[in-house]
């Protein structure tokens, strides 16, 4: 069974749009290129030809990764600032330290701005989920280290 993959609207229309234009506009350019690298001739020994064939490789599995998160996939609305949710963008402080840091919580092609992506599913990303400001949460890390870390800001 496949997993099911959260998206906000904004990033289920960015990458239908990018799944529809590699699938009209990118495949006929490739094949463009293929035929005018097959034009000049011995194919053992023409890179121009391995490049768009590589390149052309690249690109049809980007499609089928677009096309899994596209068909298994649910919208769910960007967090509003009350409690840390997919799409959310939250800014923690680990205990004992000073600095905050910002994630946003989601699918990496959730990805935007300059903040780092979490996964929801990461000890740390299931954790913050449904948190809200001010709040500490704990969470084990993959190598059995106990953490806790204090909510400072939801966007």
């Amino acid at each position: 069974m496949s997993e099911t993959h959260e998206l906000t609207q904004a990033a289920y229309d960015r990458l239908k749009a990018e799944h529809d234009d590699l699938t009209t506009r990118g495949r006929i350019e490739i094949a463009r290129k293929i035929e005018t690298a097959r034009e000049l001739g011995d194919l053992s020994e023409n890179g121009d030809y391995h490049a768009a064939k590589e390149e052309q490789g690249k690109m049809e599995g980007r499609i089928m990764h677009l096309a899994a998160l596209l068909e298994n996939h649910v919208i769910v609305e960007a967090g509003s600032g009350a409690e840390v949710r997919v799409g959310s963008v939250v800014t923690i402080r680990y205990e004992g330290d000073d600095d905050t840091e910002q994630y946003l919580i989601g699918s990496i092609e959730e990805r935007h701005d300059d903040h780092e992506v979490m996964s929801p599913g990461s000890p740390l990303g299931s954790a913050l989920l449904g948190s809200k400001v001010g709040e500490t949460v704990r969470y084990e890390t993959p190598t059995g280290v106990e953490l806790g870390v204090e909510i400072v800001g939801i966007e």
